[in-house]
Parts: C-alpha cells; structure tokens; sequence
C-alpha cells in the first residue's frame, strides 16, 4: 500500500494533503523572512564604531593600511578567522574553514559595490602557506598584534564603511550568527534528516544525531572523526593532503 507508514518516520500522505500541511508552515516561514527584514532594518541603523584606518595589516605586498582593504569601494566585509600558531594545515580551525570554504567568490558582492577579505591572527609567513594550500583566491591579511576592531577576537563576521579616509565599524557577529555565510547549514535545515546533530528537535523514531558539526573533520577514508588522523573535510580535496596522525596544534589560538 503507499501510504503504509513507515516506522519513525512521519506520516504518508497524498500530494494535497501534502500541499496543506505546507502551506501551513509556509505561513510560518514568511513570519519568519518578514522578522529577519525587521532585525535587518535594526542592523541598518546600528550606532557606528569610528576607528584609524590607516592601521596596518600585512598582506601579500607587505604592509597595507586597513583602507586598501575597501579596494575603493564604500562597504566591506570580513571574515576574522582564528588561527593557531605553528599549527600544520591539518591543525587549524575547522569552523573557521567551513564559514572560508563558502566564501571563495566575492563577485556578486563587488557587484553590489561591497569588498571583501580575511583577516587572522596568524604570523603572515604562515597565512601565506595555509592560503595557496587551500587554494583561496579572496584577499587574506594578518592583523596580528592589532588592535580592535581590526585586530582582536577571531571567529566573526563584520562589516565596515568608508567615508572619504573615515572608517567605521557597523556590525559584527559571531557563533550561529556567521551561518549566514555558510550555504551548506542552509540546506541541510531543508533536509528530512537536518543537520544530524543531536541537538535538533526531530520526529519520533528518527535518527538520533552526533555531536553538532561531527561532520566537519573527516580521516583519510572519509569517516567523520575528530581524532588526531583527521583534517577540515575540504583539505581532502586539495593537492597534496595526505593523512595525519596529530593536530598539530603546538601553538595557541593568538
């Protein structure tokens, strides 16, 4: 029969009764949109942090001031990604990678007159190096020892403006906050099984779900792992990888 239910699973029904329990939620999801255009609008008219920005980030040519990051546009926006210091590649953040990985094209945004780059903690040297590995072609610059809100705490996603030579500080935002950067937490949410993590709230019977991000890390064999043999899964694409046996991390998050 096809509408026999299946165990832990939700219920089997046609496509119209299908069609109304969507339209349903889709009265919920455009409470939902219609709540994030009123916190945007909020976002909009935060107060401004006003800052030098003629303050320095080393960059592939070497010292720059913090306006050459505008590339000569008015808006910008970064990625402050953590690093540990002396860490192989294998070593470094993993959230961090997975916010990078879908930040590999900043096209639509120039198109919309906003730069955009990351900035990190990390000695340039070693910047350098993690960059050309993982094949990133955005704009990378060290703010080590910077003070903020150029320099300072990683694991955010800002933006700033430009007035003339003034500089300012808008927004920032850390945690689940930089998921909007993240394509593939978006997706997965639409998916019967979600994200896989143990924290979601699910049907009866369904999977029960690992740790949250479990899937971030994967050992040569392609297995989920957090162990010393792992790596941030997009460094198994990259020339080169090989499989591990440590982190590496004999530094400190700087």
């Amino acid at each position: 029969m096809p509408n026999t239910p299946l165990p832990g699973r939700p219920p089997i029904v046609d496509l119209a009764a299908w069609r109304t329990a969507r339209d349903e939620l889709l009265v919920r999801e455009k409470a939902h949109t219609h709540e994030g255009d009123a916190i945007a609008a909020a976002r909009r008219r935060l107060p401004m942090v006003e800052f030098d920005g003629t303050t320095t980030v080393v960059g592939p040519e070497g010292p720059v001031p913090f306006l050459d990051l505008f590339q000569g546009r008015d808006e910008l926006v970064v990625y402050q990604h953590m690093w540990y210091d002396g860490a192989p590649h294998q070593g470094q953040c993993e959230g961090c990678t997975t916010t990078a990985w879908h930040l590999r094209d900043s096209v639509y945004l120039n198109a919309r007159g906003v730069s955009f780059a990351f900035l990190t903690t990390g000695p340039w040297e070693e910047v350098a190096e993690f960059v050309a590995f993982m094949g990133y072609t955005e704009p990378w610059y060290s703010v080590r020892d910077t003070p903020p809100p150029v320099g300072g705490e990683m694991g955010y996603l800002s933006s700033f403006l430009r007035d003339g030579d003034r500089t300012f500080l808008t927004y920032s935002t850390t945690g689940r906050g930089t998921e909007r950067a993240n394509s593939a937490v978006g997706l997965l949410d639409m998916t019967p099984y979600g994200r896989g993590e143990a924290w979601e709230d699910k049907p009866e019977g369904w999977p029960e779900g690992d740790v949250p991000c479990w899937f971030w890390r994967a050992d040569a064999d392609g297995a989920a792992t957090w162990g010393p043999t792992s790596r941030p899964v997009p460094q198994w694409t990259r020339p080169g990888a090989t499989p591990v046996e440590t982190l590496g991390r004999l530094g400190s998050y700087h």
